[in-house]
């Protein structure tokens, strides 16, 4: 690692955006609503007009969040040329396919056309920078932004470096992603799927087995998370509820009384096989949940009450 390569690194006003699919649509309308100017690039026919379209459908819900002094989507500029975005960028935000060699051949080249004082941060939900790094002259500077979709609603951002990335880099992501209203944490190991995907797995996989056995069907069994445990996940966290769980005692009440009965449920959960015949009741399950409503109109009713969580959640930190 270049020793001086932190001292180098400038304030971050610059954005460039990898990438322009549903993610990168979300980044680019976070970026901008925080009054950032955001180079954009993809090199998919149509990608700009499709992201254009996103940005102007998403700046109502993300003026309601709160934005920026100056914040505008004609801070926006897009090219279909990657170097070209990132050649005066102080910050990448990379959200291209899920394929390895694809990544690693594009961030040895994000790597050579970026300031050298530039983060580049991946979007990526499942491969580790460790592997991604591997192309680029200067490793130190990469590391994993993994939002929560659509990240311009949900605060999350899991922070994980790879093998040759600097503790600087992590520090100065983590100041970064928290100074323009995200909510990130640090992961100290890299593993596949990172934390919060493999929490959802987790969870999923005792809905898929209580579906297959029979025990309720997919809109009960939405309706027993979102309107159970999901309610309160929304405000805190599962260790901080125990501590409620536990009374005046709080935690140490509950982890000498009812940890034990909970840990007991553990051995006991399912394992269910993924057949095509349960994958199809899934869907048709879905389906019969969501009324005839469109994807649209879901994302809609999601993010209307994301966004009053949101205030709400503000109010109070307030």
């Amino acid at each position: 690692m270049n020793p001086n390569w932190s001292e180098a690194m400038n304030p971050i006003q610059r954005i460039a955006i990898v990438g322009t699919g549903t993610i990168g649509a979300s980044w680019a309308t976070h970026y901008l609503a925080r009054g950032l100017d955001v180079a954009a690039t993809d090199p998919a026919p149509g990608a700009e007009a499709a992201l254009r379209t996103y940005i102007d459908a998403a700046w109502e819900t993300a003026t309601a969040l709160g934005v920026a002094d100056g914040a505008s989507p004609d801070r926006l500029s897009f090219t279909a040329e990657a170097r070209d975005a990132v050649g005066d960028a102080d910050f990448v935000q990379e959200n291209a396919p899920e394929r390895i060699d694809f990544k690693v051949k594009l961030f040895a080249d994000l790597d050579a056309a970026a300031p050298p004082e530039a983060i580049i941060a991946s979007s990526s939900s499942g491969l580790t920078m460790s592997v991604i790094q591997t192309g680029c002259r200067r490793p130190e500077r990469t590391v994993i932004g993994h939002p929560f979709n659509p990240p311009h609603v949900i605060p999350l951002v899991e922070v994980v470096g790879g093998a040759k990335t600097a503790p600087e880099t992590i520090a100065a992501a983590m100041d970064f992603y928290a100074a323009v209203g995200k909510k990130p944490i640090h992961l100290r190991k890299e593993l596949p799927g990172h934390v919060a995907n493999r929490l959802q797995a987790a969870l999923y996989r005792e809905v898929v087995h209580l579906i297959a056995e029979d025990v309720l069907d997919v809109g009960a069994a939405d309706d027993a998370v979102s309107w159970g445990p999901g309610l309160r996940w929304g405000v805190m966290g599962p260790s901080l509820l125990w501590h409620l769980g536990g009374g005046e005692g709080g935690i140490q009440h509950f982890m000498d009384h009812l940890m034990g009965p909970l840990a007991a449920m553990w051995p006991d959960l399912g394992q269910p096989q993924l057949t095509p015949e349960l994958e199809q009741a899934i869907v048709d399950g879905v389906l019969s949940e969501a009324g005839g409503r469109s994807i649209d109109e879901l994302a809609a009713e999601r993010d209307s009450m994301l966004l009053a969580l949101q205030q709400m959640r503000a109010g109070v930190a307030a």
